[in-house]
């Protein structure tokens, strides 16, 4: 499969991204700068973790503009397959793509360290091949990661099985004391309705190599291959 990882100006995880998927995972990877008008034939594009455009107004909001972002939604409209990691995640929630929107969270200030998710979707090609129930262990680093959604889109989400992740403790068990940010219903990433957008907030991409002490990140990207 031949991935296309997307750079803005403030990207700064799109390398953490390529090395996982050329050498922890062995894909191809063509790297897309924003100012691209062409996704040059990758079968599915990742939108990665940063500050796009410092953040400006806010996260993502500038980011949406940019000439590749026309082809990435094209390309997700027409089923092709696009994930977006924390600021990729804000990205797509100021497109058509995903619903929701990402807002500060409600420390009001930036977090960074490991938390625990549980998989939900039992339909999308990123949570197929994780077990139902169990703790993976993911880092997070944000300020703006509290996901939302009116009432109305949050029953639409629940009724298509649109939620990928959410945050759990160690056991698995999903509970209010455990929610790093304040996100609606411990939410950690969604899809779209039909499960080929992806988008989260923790960044699997950061624990997918054994020399970091964590992979329960591959596991993420494994079930994708073995999914789509």
């Amino acid at each position: 499969m031949k991935f296309g990882v997307v750079t803005f100006p403030g990207s700064n995880c799109d390398q953490d991204m390529v090395d996982t998927l050329e050498t922890s995972l062995g894909q191809q990877v063509e790297r897309l700068w924003h100012k691209d008008h062409d996704l040059k034939g990758v079968d599915f594009v990742v939108l990665p973790g940063g500050f796009s455009f410092g953040d400006y107004m806010r996260s993502g909001a500038i980011a949406k503009f940019s000439p590749i972002m026309k082809e990435v939604i094209a390309h997700g409209q027409r089923g092709g397959y696009v994930m977006g990691v924390c600021n990729g995640f804000q990205i797509l929630c100021e497109t058509p793509l995903l619903d929701g929107a990402l807002l500060h969270n409600n420390s009001q200030k930036f977090i960074c360290k490991n938390v625990f998710l549980t998989p939900k979707s039992k339909d999308a090609a990123i949570t197929k091949g994780l077990e139902s129930n169990k703790a993976y262990k993911i880092p997070i680093a944000h300020g703006e990661g509290r996901f939302y959604a009116p009432k109305d889109v949050m029953q639409s989400i629940y009724d298509n099985d649109q939620i990928l992740f959410k945050y759990c403790d160690e056991d698995g068990n999903v509970t209010e004391g455990v929610n790093p940010n304040g996100s609606l219903d411990n939410i950690a990433g969604i899809t779209n309705k039909g499960k080929n957008i992806f988008g989260m907030m923790p960044h699997p991409e950061r624990a997918s190599d054994a020399n970091l002490g964590n992979t329960d990140g591959k596991l993420f990207f494994e079930s994708i291959l073995a999914n789509i």
